[in-house]
């Protein structure tokens, strides 16, 4: 009977929330270069367009027959186009891989480097290619540079990307672009077989060694060399920083030896035949010996960055840091030039290198350098680096103003976590960069570091400790941001009971822990719970701090935030009224807090029919936070969905259909399909595919919706009711009365029973059982539903509002078929005339009301009936 208007009203009342994460497509193949003509022309003539491979070994000896047959593994049609360059540290698999680079660069449009140690580091390095590409703007975040990248490698054929130094295959996995490009890797990890091709790399062969000694020591004869690469195990690393030192310094070979004889002792980490382990932990510690008789602040220097990590370190990090460090590099660190010298003296000893973006120490001379210090000496500098790294993060961690300076700080944060025991200079620092990576949207990083950081600090100061509690908090908020609600509401419950036996009620971080509290029972569809803990929290900030303190405004959200989803949308909307002009006022229009609130309360004014007034608003808000935060990140991810429902609301349903489309791939890449959030988008997704008459396509994306729903929330959450109705209404407009009945009567019995007889939510679902039970004939049933439900619409949201308006001209079909068509008639013509008040004749609606008011009311003379 009224199969169109039930449709899309029952489709307007959704909003949604959404997240965001990166998931990299698989497939490979390409047209690789030909190993003749590379190894022919080693100098290219023409350029790669893209570049930024770090400078080739001057002195780059031997090798040839992995280069060739790297190359002739990229060139095979039935090979995958990612191979791993696999062997122990210190055998020239990066010297391998960016000499294969330099070979066959003009055979690339693009060939791209990546740093692949830390795998939150490579999300940032993919994104700087999207950036220099052309493809992300400067100022997009990370998810919305690899959903660019990642587009146009699947297009594109000539280009290489190269990941260095990366860990399992499973650090990489989700990362590594698709496409018919090629990749190398360069690992240690043995487990690269099940996802590449590998390539093993061992050590040099004696001529290799001889004839890079000689090459860079031309004083050496061919027996002194042929000693010394023994006595170097023919360990490329070693074999290098050999010859670069007795290049640097003239110092006799046999001196050398004999100094390496002195100093053996082993490679950390890795068992090579012979003296290749003592070799190049003596190579190093002759290297440094010598740097520190010329050089004491270069010394300093070097034992500090030996506890960085090896991606590059800014320059700024020691000018930043210059008050705290130690004399005479205090002195040094004041003045860029000496900063610079410095870091040439070091790179000049075949320690690490000076590339434009910082200083790079290879990790296996950090691992001999650390080696050398008693545990005194290593304690103090973990203190000291920690002293700087504290000295130098910005103050606020949520600024994006300052995400960049973030971005070059945090591999060398991560390393500094990893590095042990508790230290007091870095633990406030450590719960800055969780925060920094949750405001970024990298909600998985920031949970793999809020793990560490909480099980290392609770095993070391005890469960009750300030910072263990402090770093609990921020795990649970991450298991949130992840959709891990039950996780997050034991994290929070076990830090919330902890904190008010320790501290009190009314201390700040008890009522912080509260308002998580809070947020994972919201999460988990427990609104009561929630708005009864926001509330109380609420009132003790308000009364601690003032109405006008940030917390106080947080905690006034989250209490209007539960107010909205009870359904009492009036107290809703003015509490984010007065948020949203309190931010505005304290922070600025384009703070992400300050957008957040203006997003709420449009949701809030679109419930209350304000359509015109929240579109305005949502277009504002959509267009500031893709200009602050870029495309991907969550919150403009959930301003995306809440336009496009806005859009759908207005009639604009191909509009909303763009954009939900969008916002859901993008969710789906980045946070995964069994996300909440994705979740949410899908059927939202699934609302414009019905409302477009793609009926059988919707059916199959609201099944999936909720079978996951239902799995991963529970049959009685809020979010899996309102699938099943979703789906109901498929079933409904494809002429499955039955089913479409069977599933109403669920979603009204559990909505009942969970959030009460008047929740909007419940009485879109009263409503639409009320269609099912018409079209099935029942209409004495129907009509009765029909009635209680427009009155409770009336009392909850008001004689105009459109659900009520739409309920009451369902009721008007209804009271046709049972014969009373006068009372019928003037309901709907009513109805009609409100509708087209509020929503405008031309609105889907509207249109669909005026017809069915047409044909159902009207004698074919044109009389009423």
């Amino acid at each position: 009977m009224l199969n169109d208007i039930d449709r899309i009203a029952a489709l307007i009342a959704g909003t949604l929330m959404v997240i965001g994460v990166f998931v990299a497509l698989r497939g490979f193949r390409s047209s690789p270069p030909t190993a003749a003509t590379g190894a022919g022309d080693p100098r290219p003539r023409t350029p790669s367009h893209l570049w930024n491979v770090p400078p080739r070994a001057p002195h780059f000896v031997g090798r040839e027959d992995i280069l060739l047959h790297l190359s002739a593994r990229l060139e095979e049609e039935n090979s995958p186009v990612l191979q791993a360059l696999i062997g122990i540290g210190g055998v020239g698999k990066t010297t391998l891989a960016i000499e294969y680079a330099y070979r066959f660069r003009s055979f690339y449009d693009l060939v791209w480097w990546v740093g692949a140690e830390q795998a939150e580091r490579v999300r940032e390095q993919l994104a700087e290619l999207a950036v220099a590409a052309g493809w992300a703007a400067h100022e997009d975040d990370i998810s919305t540079a690899l959903a660019a990248a990642s587009q146009r490698l699947s297009a594109s054929t000539r280009w290489l990307l190269i990941f260095d130094d990366a860990g399992s295959p499973e650090s990489l996995r989700e990362v590594l672009p698709g496409g018919p490009g090629h990749v190398v890797v360069t690992s240690r990890h043995r487990g690269w077989d099940s996802l590449a091709q590998v390539v093993p790399v061992g050590a040099f062969g004696r001529a290799e060694s001889t004839a890079l000694l000689l090459d860079r020591v031309p004083a050496l004869t061919e027996p002194e060399a042929d000693r010394l690469a023994g006595t170097l195990g023919d360990l490329p690393l070693a074999v290098a920083q050999a010859a670069g030192f007795l290049s640097t310094t003239g110092m006799p070979v046999t001196s050398y030896q004999e100094e390496l004889d002195r100093n053996a002792g082993q490679v950390l980490g890795e068992s090579v035949p012979g003296r290749i382990g003592g070799s190049l932990t003596a190579t190093v510690t002759l290297a440094k010996q010598r740097l520190g008789e010329q050089d004491a602040a270069g010394l300093q220097m070097l034992e500090l960055m030996a506890f960085l990590a090896s991606d590059p370190v800014p320059v700024e990090l020691f000018a930043a840091a210059a008050q705290v460090l130690p004399a005479p590099l205090s002195s040094a660190a004041t003045s860029p030039f000496e900063l610079h010298r410095l870091l040439g003296a070091i790179s000049s000893y075949g320690l690490g290198q000076v590339l434009p973006n910082g200083f790079v120490m290879h990790r296996l001379t950090q691992l001999v350098l650390r080696g050398q210090l008693s545990e005194e000496q290593t304690a103090r500098t973990r203190v000291t680096v920690a002293t700087v790294l504290a000295a130098a993060v910005p103050d606020d961690p949520e600024d994006p103003a300052e995400w960049s300076f973030w971005a070059l700080l945090l591999p060398h944060l991560l390393a500094s976590e990893l590095g042990g025991a508790y230290d007091p200079a870095l633990g406030d620092t450590m719960l800055k960069t969780v925060r920094y990576l949750l405001r970024r949207g990298e909600f998985r990083g920031a949970e793999r570091l809020a793990e560490r950081v909480f099980h290392r600090w609770r095993a070391q100061l005890g469960a009750e400790h300030k910072q263990t509690l402090s770093a609990g908090q921020l795990l649970a908020e991450a298991h949130r941001r992840n959709g891990r609600y039950a996780e997050a509401l034991e994290s929070d419950r076990s830090t919330w009971e902890a904190r008010r036996r320790l501290l009190g009620e009314e201390h700040l971080d008890t009522l912080a822990s509260a308002d998580g509290l809070a947020a994972d029972l919201y999460a988990l569809g427990r609104y009561d719970e929630a708005e009864h803990i926001d509330r109380s929290t609420h009132r003790l900030l308000r009364r601690a701090l003032g109405q006008d303190h940030p917390q106080v405004l947080v905690s006034a959200n989250n209490l209007a935030r539960d107010l909205h989803a009870l359904g009492r949308y009036d107290e809703a909307r003015d509490l984010h009224e007065d948020v949203l002009t309190r931010r505005r006022r304290l922070l600025g229009d384009d703070h992400p807090d300050t957008l957040s609130s203006a997003n709420n309360l449009a949701l809030i004014l679109s419930e209350l029919g304000g359509r015109e007034e929240a579109g305005t608003l949502m277009r504002d808000t959509f267009n500031r936070l893709r200009r602050i935060l870029g495309e991907d990140h969550p919150d403009t991810l959930t301003s995306a969905n809440n336009l496009a429902r806005m859009l759908f609301t207005l009639g604009d349903v191909a509009g909303a259909m763009e954009l939900d489309r969008d916002t859901f791939s993008r969710l789906r890449d980045i946070l995964g399909e069994d996300h909440q959030s994705t979740l949410t988008s899908a059927g939202n997704l699934a609302g414009d595919l019905a409302a477009l008459g793609d009926l059988e396509q919707a059916r199959q994306l609201n099944e999936d919706t909720l079978a996951r729903r239902r799995r991963v929330l529970g049959e009685d959450h809020p979010d899996t009711l309102a699938s099943t109705d979703n789906l109901a209404l498929n079933l409904y407009a494809l002429g499955r009365y039955d089913q479409a009945r069977a599933l109403h009567e669920d979603a009204l019995t559990r909505g009942r029973r969970l959030l009460g007889d008047d929740h909007p939510q419940v009485l879109i679902a009263a409503n639409n059982l009320a269609r099912d039970l018409a079209a099935l004939g029942e209409w004495e049933r129907a009509g009765q539903l029909d009635e209680d439900t427009l009155a409770r619409r009336r009392r909850v949201l008001g004689e105009d509002h459109p659900d009520t308006l739409t309920s009451a001209f369902n009721l008007a079909l209804v009271l046709t078929d049972l014969g009373r068509h006068e009372e019928a008639a003037a309901l709907a013509r009513n109805a009609h005339a409100a509708l087209s008040r509020v929503l405008g004749d031309d609105h889907p609606v509207t249109l669909t009301v005026a017809e069915q008011l047409s044909e159902t009311f009207q004698h074919p003379s044109g009389e009423d009936s």
